[in-house]
């Protein structure tokens, strides 16, 4: 006799009404199982569900059921962390996949998954007595509104009657047909949920508001197409497989958002070889209703229409004259036939002034709102907020895009601030770049141990027992910036074997320890993968007391690490074997690189931790830190060879001191020339970074986090080669050493900057590095291509980037696997890490873009408000380091700033230099060479070459709807003033840092003034809060738009120059 089945299934036929590829409908009838056991994810249960995961409060007044027209217009609204007790039914979410797409259905199974929401998923389709057979003459809505009903007030009757459960709704039919069925169940709108049981959530009520205006609001006036209709997606699907059609992802011109984009295509399978990786989309009409950031699909043009790419400079960010600029070489030319991914997010958008009525209807006004983003098109909204909101900062998002609008509808979510307001601004960059980072909540900080002096944090003896004991044996030091407090590498050397044999060691703080995966701290940090900088604050990844304290290798505390440990021969410094493991050390010296760099040179220095010993002992110490650091600088120096001779890039870069008050605020940044045991601390980190890899990689070929950095595409050096080549110089590109020796041989003795622009060039023509899965790429495109090592990771910052606190557990699991046992949890799948590094990537590049637009706001602030024509600081010297149509792209080394400088006008005049140098606009015409621009007047002809040196005059052009912008005008053809460069670098710098640092102090007091007005923070809360401040390891290892690098280019040049941190 068979057994019988613990869990009774009931077999049914489910039928449904699909449409075949040809539009024909088909009737399909499948099977469908039903079972009495499903779980109900509810912690009052008293029927011993199998609820696994994320279960519901029993505390609570009630649950809270959604109806599928509520899950699929108010899906913003559930997404509150506030509420609570939400039971979406397996109705509703099919009903998202089927209407709203991928995407939307993607981002509520995220929203299911994260355990910060208190929300979860019920089967009601597969539970025996929740289960609706839907009736013949149902409409699929009623049919739909009847099975989450039935879901309801099966969840009322399985918790016995302990938790009333409430089913919103904004169908009032269903609520007077549903209302008064069940005791405990009640069925009431969305409104009348928010205001009985949210009445204090007002961003949740603005929210709902927004929603339901613009929904109300929808096109219904014209019905006159302004677009062609996508094609189905079948179709499109056919003609990519055929060639016909092309997919990429659509990516508009910011200076020329009215008319050209472009779709850059990967993989392109096309037999036609005049097709490169990018197709021209010119025009709106063609753009047929694609945003920038969709994956869409293209039709070529006929030949007779294509059209090149516009090489001249766009004045500002205005709206081009069609026609009347200079077109490069025709390229492949094609419209937007159909949209595969809408990848529409939340846009920043600025009311503009009330200068002509606008439509009005129903007590709102349908307004055209000015997206801070030049590549995104106006979005109309419904507001009955119109005036009041004028010249404000509004996060919206995008409703739908009829072919019947010129324009994409949407729904305003929350009001900014005032347009020109520094914390305005400061909001929209993070916004405009996706980045999300409140405050660290309480149930994060209740994972945190507790650090006080009441209080204060030992280690455990049994981790002790566990790890191996470095505090008595290894003379373990730091190196970093002057007033450095998260400290997160210390470095060890010594001699072994009678000289015979050295150990180095790079002991890095063990974050993994204190932040458990999975956790909500872990989640946190996955979610903001990095630790975002900004020119005055950062948003830290993990909360204050792991990277300001416990995580930080403080001098004399004893912490937790990480450590790799080599052993080297003396003579040739081969590597015998290496260790890796978790320690417990204790820091003996807290050094800072000039400190340390005196103690290399010989120089009286006073080391503070050696204050307190007597002269003789003293002295023994002092030898002793003096030989260590010695001998790390030698192995440094021999690591550094060994990368020199594989190829290793070295690009320009300028590190900066921070000049701190007593309150240890910074007052100004300050260049400063590198110093050796910079590149010793960064050879090191490297090395570690590198071993770690090789050690992840070896023990989990598929499964490990590593770094690449792909070989540039010949065709992005060309302004490189040709740049050198009009100053005599040959650039060979053909691989990584040729590049780097050829670039150290392109110096002129007589322009010291020559080198550094052709440095900056070489950085813009990188591709970018990233992190990927061993498993999802072959073995030969593992290498890294700046720093020339053919495996490569993150591993030594693990308090700042999240990419570190994975390879930490994969380093943790290999030692386990090499030590005979299993990981003690189950590893990632290959497909599952190469999703993580996709979103590390992600965020790492929105951190970068973050950090460049932040500056460029400072750079702007401080230029606002001095007059350009009176104010000695806004004239500086400058280097043409490109030539346009009308002008020419120049760089301002005092500034770290680059721009364009028009040599023609809209007017038609033309930039003419006088016998002193001076410019001046006069009549006349411009012709462009591969190496110069000669302008052409009454007062004769003014040549601007490649590399010159001019005089601008800055300026900020202040734009109402978007960002203000730097403007350079050309004052003269000769350098400014007669001074050398370097002379003049530090001090304009320096002034211009400390006036930007002056008013984000000045900014920061006077919210601290308001926030003190209204209560006193306590000491916890004073000790989590986010940081406001840059922190110094940042101000050397991670600043470097104060560079003469492109600012855009700087970030790349982090994973060459200090490609360790």
């Amino acid at each position: 006799m068979a057994p019988c089945c613990p869990h009774k299934m009931i077999k049914m036929e489910k039928t449904l009404h699909l449409k075949s590829s040809r539009g024909r409908k088909v009737r399909v009838v499948r099977e469908h199982y039903l079972r009495e056991q499903v779980p109900c994810y509810s912690s009052l249960c008293l029927a011993s569900c199998d609820n696994d995961g994320k279960v519901l409060p029993g505390d609570l007044t009630h649950y809270v059921v959604p109806d599928v027209g509520v899950v699929l217009d108010y899906q913003e609204i559930l997404e509150f962390r506030e509420l609570q007790g939400i039971i979406l039914t397996q109705t509703a979410c099919q009903a998202v996949h089927h209407c709203k797409g991928r995407r939307q259905y993607n981002r509520l199974r995220n929203l299911l998954k994260d355990p910060r929401h208190d929300c979860v998923l019920f089967a009601n389709e597969f539970q025996e007595f929740s289960f609706c057979q839907r009736e013949n003459g149902e409409s699929q809505e009623q049919w739909q509104t009847r099975c989450v009903y039935s879901a309801a007030v099966w969840y009322y009757n399985h918790l016995a009657g302990m938790m009333a459960v409430v089913m919103i709704t904004e169908n009032q039919d269903i609520i007077n047909q549903y209302s008064n069925l069940q005791s405990g169940v009640y069925v009431i709108s969305v409104q009348e949920y928010l205001q009985n049981f949210w009445l204090e959530l007002r961003t949740a009520h603005e929210l709902y508001r927004s929603i339901r205006q613009a929904l109300q609001e929808k096109e219904s006036e014209c019905t006159e197409k302004e677009f062609t209709e996508h094609l189905p997606a079948e179709v499109l699907e056919a003609g990519i497989k055929s060639g016909r059609y092309i997919q990429g992802t659509l990516s508009v011109n910011k200076h020329r958002a009215q008319t050209e984009a472009s779709v850059r295509t990967e993989g392109l399978t096309n037999k036609n070889t005049e097709l490169s990786s990018e197709v021209l989309v010119y025009g709106n009409k063609n753009r047929n209703r694609a945003v920038h950031g969709d994956v869409v699909v293209v039709e070529l043009l006929p030949k007779s229409q294509w059209r090149g790419k516009v090489s001249a400079l766009t004045e500002g960010q205005l709206e081009e004259k069609n026609g009347e600029d200079i077109q490069n070489k025709p390229m492949p030319t094609g419209s937007v036939v159909g949209i595969l991914q809408r990848n529409w997010r939340d846009y920043v958008v600025t009311f503009p002034p009330r200068e002509s009525p606008q439509s009005q209807s129903r007590n709102s006004q349908r307004i055209l709102t000015v997206p801070w983003d030049h590549r995104i098109p106006k979005i109309r909204i419904s507001t009955q907020q119109a005036d009041a909101l004028q010249d404000h900062r509004v996060v919206v998002r995008i409703d739908s895009w009829e072919s019947t609008s010129l324009y994409p509808n949407g729904h305003s979510v929350r009001v900014l601030g005032r347009a020109g307001e520094l914390e305005t601004e400061v909001q929209t960059i993070l916004i405009e770049n996706c980045i999300h980072v409140p405050p660290f909540s309480d149930a994060q900080l209740r994972e945190m141990p507790v650090n006080s002096p009441e209080k204060p944090w030992k280690v455990d003896p049994s981790q002790v027992a566990e790890r191996r004991d470095l505090r008595e044996s290894h003379l373990v030091f730091s190196i970093d910036p002057a007033g450095c407090e998260d400290v997160d590498d210390t470095l060890s050397v010594c001699s072994l074997a009678g000289g015979k044999l050295l150990e180095l060691g790079v002991h890095i703080a063990d974050v993994t320890h204190f932040v458990a995966e999975g956790s909500l701290t872990d989640l946190e940090a996955h979610a903001r993968a990095t630790t975002y900088y900004l020119a005055d604050r950062r948003y830290d990844m993990l909360p204050a007391i792991l990277s300001a304290d416990l995580c930080s290798l403080l001098g004399g505390v004893d912490r937790y690490a990480m450590s790799v440990l080599w052993e080297l021969d003396a003579h040739t410094l081969a590597v015998n074997k290496v260790w890796y493991g978790r320690t417990v050390i204790r820091s003996s010296y807290q050094l800072h690189y000039e400190l340390a760099q005196a103690l290399l040179n010989g120089e009286h220095a006073e080391v503070p931790e050696l204050t307190q010993f007597v002269s003789s002992e003293k002295d023994a110490k002092l030898a002793q830190l003096k030989q260590a650091l010695e001998m790390l600088t030698h192995v440094a120096r021999h690591l550094r060879a060994q990368r020199d001779q594989g190829g290793a890039l070295e690009l320009e870069g300028v590190e900066v001191r921070a000049q701190l008050d007593n309150e240890k605020n910074i007052t100004a940044l300050v260049p400063r020339q590198p110093l050796e045991i910079h590149e010793t601390v960064a050879e090191c980190m490297i090395y570690a970074n590198h071993w770690v890899a090789r050690m992840i990689q070896e023990v989990f070929p598929h499964q490990a986090l590593l770094r690449q950095h792909p070989p540039p595409r010949q065709e992005f050096f060309s302004q490189l080669v040709e740049s050198a080549k009009s100053k005599g110089f040959a650039i060979d590109t053909r691989s990584n050493k040729a590049l780097a020796d050829s670039l150290d041989k392109a110096v002129d003795p007589q322009d010291s900057l020559l080198n550094r622009l052709l440095r900056m060039m070489a950085t813009q023509a990188m591709s970018q590095a990233m992190y990927f899965s061993t498993g999802a790429i072959p073995q030969d495109q593992y290498y890294h291509y700046g720093l020339a090592l053919d495996r490569y990771t993150h591993f030594t910052s693990p308090i700042r980037r999240y990419a570190d606190i994975v390879v930490h557990r994969l380093l943790a699991a290999a030692i386990e696997v090499e030590s005979g046992r299993s990981p003690a949890k189950a590893l990632a799948s290959s497909k599952e890490l190469e999703e993580l590094a996709h979103h590390i990537n992600r965020k790492n590049r929105a951190a970068q873009q973050v950090q460049k637009v932040s500056t460029e706001l400072f750079q702007c602030l401080y230029f606002k408000e001095r007059d350009p024509h009176k104010d000695q600081c806004c004239v500086a010297n400058a280097v043409i380091y490109a030539i346009r149509d009308n002008g020419v792209l120049a760089f301002v080394p005092l500034y770290g700033m680059k721009g364009p400088a028009y040599l023609k006008n809209r007017e038609g005049q033309v930039l003419s230099a006088g016998q002193d140098g001076h410019c001046e606009w006069q009549s006349g015409s411009v012709r462009r060479y591969s190496d110069c621009i000669t302008t052409m007047s009454s007062i004769g002809t003014t040549t601007f070459t490649l590399f010159c040196h001019i005089t601008v005059r800055i300026s900020v052009q202040s734009l109402r709807c978007h960002a203000d912008s730097v403007n350079l005008e050309v004052v003269s053809n000769r350098p400014h003033r007669s001074v050398t460069l370097h002379q003049t670098e530090s001090h304009s710098r320096s002034q211009l840092v400390q006036e930007v640092v002056r008013l984000a102090e000045e900014a920061s007091q006077q919210a601290q003034g308001k926030a003190t007005r209204l209560s006193k923070l306590s000491k916890e809360e004073q000790e989590f809060c986010q940081s406001k401040s840059p922190n110094l390891y940042l101000l050397l290892e991670e600043i470097r738009e104060l560079s003469l690098m492109d600012p855009a280019m700087c970030n790349h040049s982090l994973e060459i120059v200090m490609g360790s941190k």
